[in-house]
């Protein structure tokens, strides 16, 4: 597979992260164990979990995801091939939302704990948290880093003025700086003042931010696909992205797609990695099919022209 710098860090990551958010959820253990196969096979490396996946689905408390991943690595013997990214700040069953260092610190150990390993890749402070200051934050992740459980942190959530307060306590203090942004974008734009509840979408003034910091700071686009809805009927557009911006988009993305036989979503993959700087989508999949369809994405060539058309195209 195809790699990608990911921010400063000197590291090249996998051009699709695979998103663990349902593995030992939805998915049951020999199907998570398939899907995260036929990845590794493809040449992927990049894995992305969180400390909630995945709470919300009934029967389930959060970490099966991380426990998950940590049997699968056990039985492969592959930890060593794998750039593991983990996440902390939303609530779950019996911790609150929040950035504060004990609990940063706290969840980083649990999470090692349960995907079984020494150190996290990359760590995530998973979503702002505005009532504890940011200096807090970034010396806990610091004080991980300097103890080997994490090498490089990210954020997620966060507006773009945020990341450059961040960027700039970070550099006076000497910690290590977040190195990328997670943050909910697609193809389509969300209307004016869309909210996604405590999901944070990607806007024009956070692309201006990440042109002028290209060098440093990557961009990972999580929900890329809006869980389907571009391709199946029985999955209509969430009500943000309805609209005539939305319709002469949607109608651009069929004229591409057509021309290369592909499909709406490995166009819009496809799209991200062309972008520039390029966007690294975090892809998820639930059945065989539909992780082949991602991964193909990778060799998709969009013509300069294509991309032109794709990000002018509107109402």
């Amino acid at each position: 597979m195809k790699t990608y710098p990911l921010g400063g860090t000197g590291v090249e990551v996998s051009a699709m992260c695979l998103g663990g958010m349902y593995l030992g959820t939805r998915n049951d253990r020999d199907s998570s164990f398939a899907l995260l196969d036929q990845y590794a096979e493809a040449g992927g490396s990049f894995i992305d979990t969180a400390n909630i996946y995945a709470h919300w689905v009934e029967g389930f408390r959060g970490g099966e995801s991380e426990m998950l991943l940590g049997e699968w690595m056990r039985a492969r013997g592959n930890r060593g091939d794998l750039f593991l990214a983990s996440k902390v700040g939303f609530p779950l069953p019996g911790v609150e939302q929040g950035l504060r260092a004990g609990q940063i610190e706290a969840e980083c150990d649990k999470s090692l704990r349960k995907l079984g390993v020494g150190t996290i890749d990359l760590y995530y402070a998973h979503v702002d948290d505005r009532d504890t200051p940011q200096e807090e934050s970034l010396e806990a992740f610091a004080r991980l880093h300097q103890a080997g459980k994490v090498r490089f942190t990210g954020a997620s959530n966060f507006r773009a003025w945020r990341l450059e307060q961040a960027h700039h306590l970070s550099a006076a203090h000497g910690w290590p700086d977040y190195c990328c942004l997670q943050q909910r974008y697609t193809y389509l734009r969300p209307k004016h003042d869309s909210k996604f509840g405590g999901q944070v979408a990607v806007n024009e003034d956070l692309l201006d931010y990440l042109r002028t910091r290209r060098d440093d700071f990557t961009l990972l686009a999580y929900s890329p696909l809006l869980a389907g809805a571009y391709t199946r009927a029985d999955r209509p557009l969430p009500d943000q992205y309805v609209g005539a911006d939305s319709d002469a988009r949607l109608a651009t993305l069929h004229e591409v797609a057509a021309a290369h036989n592909a499909t709406l979503n490995q166009v819009i993959l496809a799209w991200m990695l062309h972008s520039d700087p390029a966007v690294l989508p975090v892809m998820a999949a639930s059945t065989p099919d539909q992780m082949a369809e991602n991964l193909a994405a990778v060799d998709l060539a969009l013509s300069p022209d294509e991309m032109t058309r794709l990000n002018t195209a509107k109402a």
